[in-house]
């Protein structure tokens, strides 16, 4: 195929580990170097999951990869830049949390999984463009479910009256992010680029919708009935 020959704190805090060269690495970074902040100022862990620090590296590497296969410039570049971003949050997640059990174990099965992913593209799919295709298709329903995965707070954002959860800045630069990057796709005729990214124009959207319908001034009174 021609495109493939030629070719990127809880629950709630999850909407906001999920780009391009004129934006951000492949997912947007702007929650977790809040995150980084918090922890560097209270020299701690709390309310911080570590989960979307280890997804999103995966996912950096799983796109460069996907790069390096390609011969692609752009996502090399953007996904090495995300990839040591998000190894050194790593390391200073593990440097502040007292779980460092956990958090090493959580790091190695990943790292385990992810091996064995290397290992069967690069050994057992000998050829090219199957590996494009297969590589391509993996990264794709990463990307999608990390894009869908903060749909699960809209009940309670709705049940709430409450955009607390959200925030507008990163759902700009989401929306700016996965629009440039379908964009990129499309120019590529890559569908493996374009679509994951499309899921990621929608749940931003739909995050603005509810900043219109509970705006930050309705949520402060609302609470304050609440009390």
């Amino acid at each position: 195929m021609d495109w493939a020959k030629n070719r990127t704190r809880k629950s709630g805090k999850w909407s906001r580990d999920v780009a391009t060269i004129p934006g951000r690495t492949w997912n947007p970074e702007s929650g977790i170097r809040s995150d980084l902040r918090h922890m560097q100022r209270t020299r701690s862990v709390d309310s911080i999951q570590f989960l979307p620090f280890l997804t999103t590296d995966v996912n950096n590497l799983g796109w460069l990869s996907y790069g390096v296969l390609k011969g692609d410039g752009t996502l090399i570049i953007v996904n090495t830049v995300g990839a040591v971003l998000q190894t050194l949050y790593i390391l200073a997640y593990l440097h502040y949390s007292p779980q460092k059990h956990t958090v090493l174990l959580q790091t190695a099965a990943l790292l385990g999984v992810l091996l064995l992913g290397y290992g069967y593209f690069w050994l057992v799919v000998p050829d090219l463009e199957t590996q494009l295709q297969q590589l391509g298709l993996f990264c794709s329903v990463f990307t999608i479910s990390m894009y869908l995965s903060p749909l699960a707070d809209l009940a309670k954002i709705i049940q709430t009256k409450s955009s607390q959860r959200l925030s507008f800045s990163l759902t700009i630069a989401t929306l700016l992010a996965s629009t440039s990057w379908s964009i990129y796709g499309f120019r590529l005729r890559d569908p493996y680029i374009t679509v994951p990214n499309l899921p990621g124009i929608l749940t931003s959207l739909i995050r603005l919708g509810l900043f219109c319908k509970y705006p930050p001034e309705q949520d402060r009174k609302y609470r304050l009935v609440q009390t």
